[in-house]
Order: C-alpha cells, then structure tokens, then sequence
C-alpha cells in the first residue's frame, strides 16, 4: 500500500526536489500551503505521516498541530521550523510530535524521518532477526560447551535479553526458535544442578554466590558505609526486573546488576528465610530451633524474617537501626508510602513486597487472571502495569528523594509449568507441585531429582527416611487421584519449588538516586 503524506509549508513551491525526491521513492505527497487547509485536509484524508512547517500565514504550525491531533492523535506529525527557540521545542514535544527538524532540510533527513515512524517496527524486526541468528550460533556452542555457574548466570541473562528483544517483532517463527533454545538450556542447567548443587552447598571452590550468602557479602558492607533501602520483591524473575528495570530509572541509576543463585527448594519457606537468617535451612533448624518450622509444623512459614535478620546482623556485628516491613496488599503499601519519612534516618530499611507472589497465586486461581497472562510476555506485561500504578512505585520515589540506596532483589522466581507427572505420597506429604517432601513417595526416578538424605544439602531432616524431591524444567507434580482434573488446572500456571533457569538464577541489582 502506497504511503500518504501531507506537507504543510508556506515555501511549498521551494520545495519542489524535496518532493520529487519523495515520489521517486514511490511516496503519494500532498501539499498546502498554509495551516487552515492542513487542519481540512489532515480531517478529510487519512495520511500516514503530516509535515508541518511551524511559522505559515493565519494559524501556527503549533495551532495545526494540536488540531491535527485533536482530529488525528495516532498520526505522527513532524514539526519543521527555522527556530531553535527552546520555547517552542517544548511546546512541540509536549504535543506528542514524532520528530523535529531544522531547516533547511535535504531530501535524505525527510526519508530518513519517515522511515523512523513508518518503517522502525519492520527495519527493527530485520535487524533483530539477522543479529539473532549470529547469537544463535554462539549461544549454541556455549551450551554444548561444559559452562561453570558463573558462565551460566551470563548465558542466561542473554537468553533474556534476546526474549525480550524477539517480544514484538513481526516473526513469530524466531521466537519460536528461542523458545527450543531456552529449553535445550533449561534442560542442561537442570542436569548441571543435579550433578553439583551438592558439592556447591558444601562450599566447593566453582561454587555461585548463593541466596543465603547475600546480605553477608553484599550487603553489609554497605549498610556499614551508608543508608540502604533493601527491597525483597518475592517471586521476582530476572525477565521481570528488565520491565521494571526503565521505569526505576527515571529516578536512579543502577550501579551494579548480576545474577544470583537461589536455593532448594526455590520455595518462600527456604530461600527467603535463607536470605533473611544468612543460613542454610538445615543450620537454621539447629541454631534457631525457636525461629524455623518445618514442613509439618503448623504455623506460617515467614513469620519471623525480622527475627532471622535480626540473628544475622548482630552476628555479623552490625548493631544499626532497621526497620521491617511486610507488604501484602495495597493498604499496607499505601501506608509504607505515606509514612516513608518517618524511617528515613534508618541505617537499613527492609521491604518484603508480595505482589509478584500474589500475582503467581492469582493466575492459578482466577480465570481472568489467567487470560490477561495467557503467556510470558503478557506476564511480564502485568508485572510491569502493577508496578506503575502501586504504592512501590511511590516508595521507590521517597527512597530516591532522600539520596538512599537502593537495593533490589528477590528470594527466587518461578517457571511457567505444562508436563505434569505422577507421583504418590502419604497424606502428610506437603503440597507444593515444583517439590515434594515426605516419606515412602513413589516416582519415576528418571523423571525428578531426588535427594535422600536431605543433610546432603543443608536441608532439615524431620523424619527417619523423609526424602525430597525436585521437578525440573516445566514439570509439575500430579497424584494420579483425579489426575485429569488437576492437570487441567495447573497446566501452563507459573509455579517454583523446582529447578529452572527462572527459578534459581535471580536478579541482584545495587542502585544510586540520581
């Protein structure tokens, strides 16, 4: 289909090359001379693009432009103007102008212009495509390569990178193509847990910077020099960061961002209560018996972080003042926000914030929620329309107006699951559908990682001959009581407890106010 444009310029008949120039590259241009008869004609005829000169006879390029949009708000209109006073610049800007030009124009600035707001989303989806396809290669022979946890953290921050990027382009068949490649590392990095996690866990020398060695490493030495916001944002996924990640811009800049390794289980129960303690779960039952529950233990799980951190600060000497805060629903964010000043002089303010939580619980719930995140990109989409309109935004913004720190991380994230398999246990075994914990479970041995002497790992031990049980990739667990229903239920839900890219491997991100 043939481009319509529209030029408005009191010098039209200057510009005649100009237009010759156009139509030689097969553009239809229509031209008037003032601004009235291009408010008209902008009104009776759909263009795909409006030049409009700033200085003509009876009303301003301007006035035009902001009738044009009145009429016409999603064409792109480009102010061209003799003057480089800032006034009008920032009038023009303000009226949602797709360029601004200073004349004199050549005829290669006119077609560069349109092709910007015409043709970016093909020329970006090309070019995209054909860089891809070179990373592709490469991303290939690191997997066939034998990568440490270090090279794997960076291979899959990549990954992410190119899924983002790939999100809106026409070709749905790269997209497809990443996909096959994320899963092929999925399935390799579950292979890697299950043959080093241990000999990670006991502190071998490959080993990653993991969850529960966190704020030891990085965080304190911080909070030791100066004030610091730490903002835990439960189930937060790298992908998920990245959406954040330009909207907190705008009040700071990031200082330092990498990736993390959470822990097994990749449950709230174990990885932030590993965060907060600075222990493994199996060290928490032993030193802080009081504090730690266990699977079969009544009682909410997280309830004492405070506590934990409280532990872990005075036995790495830190003896400043900190506040705690939980934040479940919108009430209690709004409250955070409206009283932020009141904590503003802390050494260390913690914010545990749920929603991403909440959002994952949400969409196995509701239907509705379920359809609004049919997919990963839509539920990056709706991580990212929460955060713009929540009370965390807000907080973020008092952080920053008070020159603090910021500290943003997460305990573990989850993973989008669509294979489910069998698995029986007694009644007591707990309900998590990425792992299972209990005795005399029966499985295919093939299927899971399993883990028989749970000290093995640094996790509690409860009974004689419990064991845990871990799916990997897109797994999930289903006993075959009213299997068909429940695999109906779960099916393409975002669970964690598992092992997975998005699980373990987790955003850790320093930040500086601007």
């Amino acid at each position: 289909m043939q481009v319509k444009i529209l030029w408005a310029d009191d010098e039209i008949d200057v510009l005649k090359p100009h237009i010759m120039f156009l139509e030689s590259k097969g553009y239809e241009v229509a031209t008037v001379n003032n601004g009235t008869e291009a408010v008209e004609m902008s009104a009776e005829n759909d263009y795909d693009i409006v030049f409009l000169d700033e200085n003509m006879p009876g009303i301003s390029g301007l006035e035009s432009l902001s009738r044009i949009k009145e009429e016409k708000p999603s064409v792109p209109v480009v102010m061209i103007t003799k003057s480089e006073e800032e006034r009008i610049m920032e009038e023009a800007i303000g009226n949602k102008i797709a360029d601004y030009l200073i004349k004199p124009v050549n005829p290669n600035q006119i077609l560069l212009t349109i092709k910007k707001n015409l043709d970016s989303s093909k020329l970006v989806s090309q070019t995209t495509n054909a860089n891809y396809q070179q990373e592709f290669r490469q991303l290939g022979m690191q997997l066939n390569s034998r990568m440490d946890a270090e090279e794997w953290a960076d291979l899959y921050q990549k990954l992410v990178y190119w899924e983002l990027e790939l999100e809106n382009i026409e070709d749905a068949g790269m997209r497809e193509i990443l996909e096959m490649q994320k899963k092929e590392a999925n399935n390799l990095f579950s292979r890697l847990i299950a043959d080093e996690y241990e000999d990670w866990i006991k502190g071998s020398d490959d080993a990653p910077l993991f969850i529960h060695q966190v704020f030891k490493e990085k965080i304190a030495p911080i909070v030791k020099k100066e004030k610091v916001c730490l903002l835990v944002i439960d189930n937060l996924r790298f992908d998920q960061w990245k959406v954040l990640k330009p909207i907190i811009e705008k009040q700071f800049r990031v200082a330092q961002e990498e990736v993390v390794y959470s822990i097994l289980p990749t449950a709230t129960h174990y990885a932030r209560n590993a965060f907060f303690s600075g222990l493994m779960p199996a060290d928490m039952a032993k030193s802080l018996p009081n504090l730690w529950l266990n699977e079969d233990d009544e009682g909410g799980k997280n309830m004492h972080e405070k506590e934990f951190l409280q532990a872990q600060m005075t036995r790495l000497g830190l003896n400043h003042k900190f506040t705690y805060h939980k934040i479940t629903n919108y009430e209690s964010g709004k409250k955070l926000s409206e009283q932020f000043n009141q904590h503003k002089d802390n050494q260390l303010n913690v914010v545990v914030y749920n929603f991403v939580d909440m959002l994952s619980h949400a969409r196995t719930e509701s239907e509705m929620i379920r359809e609004l995140a049919d997919d990963e990109a839509a539920y990056r989409s709706l991580t990212q329309s929460w955060f713009e309109h929540s009370p965390l935004q807000e907080i973020i913004k008092k952080v920053a107006e008070h020159k603090i720190k910021l500290i943003i991380t997460t305990d573990h994230g989850t993973v989008r699951v669509n294979n489910p398999i069998k698995i029986i246990g007694e009644k007591s075994t707990n309900s998590n559908l990425r792992y299972k914990v209990g005795r005399n479970l029966s499985y295919n041995q093939k299927e899971v990682f399993s883990v028989r002497n749970p000290e093995d790992i640094r996790l509690p031990k409860t009974k004689i001959s419990s064991e845990y049980v871990f799916t990997s990739e897109g797994d999930y667990f289903v006993y075959p009581n009213n299997y068909n229903h429940f695999v109906k239920y779960f099916q393409n839900t975002f669970q964690h407890g598992g092992i997975s890219l998005e699980e373990i491997l987790i955003p850790y991100v320093e930040l500086h106010a601007k």
